[in-house]
């Protein structure tokens, strides 16, 4: 297993938000998590990062602790996030952004050639590599805020409501972007509102309520799953 996440809680001060969650990453994978606001998804990927720290349980990579390491280790190791809000640099340009993705990253001849998959990838940046972030458009910098986490060459992405706010022909291709750097080798951890879609390129599919995983199924089996389509599924949103 590649990524495996054991009785995991975490705390916000005294306040216990996740519970005990337990998950596992094959590599190779797309992994959806579903779950209404507040339910602790965001939380469980923050953790992955290293951004805030569990109180129990563990979190694995390759068999090895994973929490032990600072964030950017993390990174080192090979797990990247582009998280929800996209959070770029609106001061600094596309190619600037680009190169912060990289800053673990000492070969300057990977790093460029990353960078010229990622513009064949989003064909967008690249005409706009010297436009200040702050200028984009809201799919242009949600390519852009996964395009900086793919810098790294992470072994596994983590995606944090890529598509919200977005309108929905940017969302299909988003989506459709997902399925092809998975097809490149990288597994993806999707957090993603739009509960329908997101199953639709994931290969399984976790469902969390108020801090705890309350189902695991493959994707297919939880798109004609009665609970799930009711809860999560109702008008294609989730």
């Amino acid at each position: 297993m590649l990524l495996e996440i054991r009785d995991l809680h975490v705390k916000y001060g005294n306040i216990e938000v996740i519970h005990g969650i337990n998950l596992q990453i094959g590599q190779g994978e797309i992994v959806a998590i579903l779950g209404a606001n507040g339910a602790g998804k965001s939380t469980t990927l923050l953790a992955i990062s290293g951004l805030v720290r569990p109180s129990g349980g563990e979190i694995l990579l390759d068999g090895r602790r994973l929490h032990d390491l600072p964030a950017h280790g993390i990174v080192k190791a090979g797990i990247t996030q582009a998280p929800e809000g996209r959070r770029i640099f609106g001061t600094l340009t596309v190619e600037e952004n680009l190169s912060l993705g990289a800053f673990v990253c000492p070969d300057r001849k990977q790093v460029e050639k990353t960078r010229s998959w990622i513009y064949e990838l989003f064909p967008v940046l690249a005409q706009r590599r010297d436009q200040l972030g702050g200028t984009l458009s809201g799919g242009e910098q949600q390519m852009l805020a996964v395009g900086r986490a793919l810098m790294a060459n992470p072994r596994i992405l983590l995606l944090d409501e890529p598509s919200l706010g977005l309108a929905p022909l940017l969302v299909k291709a988003i989506l459709q972007t997902i399925q092809e750097i998975n097809r490149i080798g990288v597994t993806v951890i999707l957090v993603e509102q739009n509960a329908c879609a997101a199953l639709k390129i994931a290969h399984r599919g976790y469902v969390m309520e108020v801090g705890r995983m309350v189902m695991a199924d493959t994707a297919a089996a939880l798109l004609e799953n009665q609970e799930v389509r009711a809860a999560y599924l109702a008008g294609g949103r989730g």
